[in-house]
């Protein structure tokens, strides 16, 4: 496969394809159906504006995020979808047996031939207990660890050429290879790309000694973006799934008809965070509550420093900060996920951008 291939087709004036990274927001005052309904919508304006991808992030015991099963929300937005890629974003390989992803990816490649990734991360998505509660084990280490020798195994299982000895030689992930080609000569199912997806330097290093694309999570650790992005560039051999490196980055982006509302709605979203990182998470506040909220100096440090993690504005601020931050580290894909307490506002978001980079219309 070539980088070319994986790109695909930038429409409009945008530098390099736009994507879309769902955690199916569940805002305060709604539900996660209103949530799940929210994502069909965003997936079908997401195809009809020619975003490239679709991906769902994999989080556990977080009220406020109702993806906690990427391949269950895959297999309805399939479903209600017809051109669009859609992924994992990802899903954390530690928490589940490989031969598990083996067969769910291989029925959403049965389900939507040619349209799926299969993005793959090694952090639990979640807290330690949540996570031990996940991997049936206590020693919370176990898998991050191993994440090499699972993501061997789940390859092996994808591909299904276990050498002739192996103990797993005579087990099959099904839909796979082993059922054979169409009476055209398709194989069927079409084997899903795997992506490695990093916030740090390991996932970087491993997606280049592999010659896999590599995602960048931008959004929350913006401070590691380049110094990955560079290693990976550097340490990248080519390989029968790449013939030079790929990487996209995870950008948190945000667009209103008025500035003020998006300054709003990213203070929300930083109340949010505050809230999951000091062991009280919830749903997403409203933007109301988080302007009567009292922060502390620290908490209005992290506020600062957050926020200015997020490209927001009009959609003409955004997307001038989207090109820069697009110019400044290389990337070759972005991909937007926008975190706002309400379904229509993440809606107009994506919309917005779509204008702003004049892609096709709906």
């Amino acid at each position: 496969m070539s980088a070319d291939e994986i790109r695909g087709t930038t429409h409009g004036t945008a530098p390099v394809p736009l994507s879309v990274l769902d955690l199916v927001t569940v805002g305060a005052g709604s539900t996660a159906t209103d949530a799940l309904r929210t994502s069909v919508e965003l997936s079908r304006l997401a195809e009809a504006r020619g975003f490239h991808r679709y991906w769902v992030a994999e989080h556990h015991s977080m009220p406020g995020v109702a993806s906690s099963s990427p391949a269950v929300i895959l297999a309805h937005l399939a479903a209600r979808t017809d051109r669009i890629r859609l992924g994992s974003g990802g899903v954390m390989l530690p928490n589940h047996a490989p031969l598990v992803i083996a067969e769910q990816f291989g029925t959403l490649e049965a389900m939507a031939p040619g349209r799926i990734d299969l993005g793959l991360g090694r952090a639990p998505g979640t807290d330690g207990a949540t996570a031990a509660a996940l991997r049936r084990t206590d020693t919370l280490n176990e898998g991050a660890d191993d994440f090499p020798q699972q993501l061997s195994e789940l390859t092996r299982f994808l591909d299904d050429d276990f050498q002739d000895g192996h103990p797993y030689r005579r087990i099959h992930a099904i839909p796979g290879p082993v059922q054979g080609s169409s009476p055209g000569g398709v194989q069927s199912p079409h084997r899903p790309p795997v992506w490695l997806l990093g916030s740090s330097g390991f996932s970087a290093r491993l997606a280049a000694l592999l010659g896999l694309p590599f995602a960048f999570a931008h959004h929350f650790s913006a401070q590691n973006t380049i110094p990955a992005l560079d290693l990976y560039r550097e340490l990248f051999r080519p390989s029968e799934v790449l013939d030079k490196p790929y990487a996209l980055i995870g950008v948190s982006a945000l667009a209103t008809d008025d500035e003020r509302e998006a300054s709003r709605q990213v203070k929300a979203a930083a109340l949010n965070m505050i809230r999951l990182r000091t062991g009280r998470p919830g749903l997403f506040p409203d933007p109301d509550e988080a302007e009567k909220y009292e922060f502390s100096p620290m908490e209005e440090d992290f506020v600062r420093s957050w926020t200015g993690n997020i490209v927001h504005g009009t959609a003409d601020e955004v997307r001038a900060g989207l090109d820069a931050l697009q110019q400044r580290t290389g990337a070759d894909e972005l991909m937007l996920t926008t975190h706002a307490h309400s379904g229509e506002l993440r809606l107009r978001s994506y919309e917005l951008i779509a204008d702003a980079y004049g892609l096709p219309t709906a």
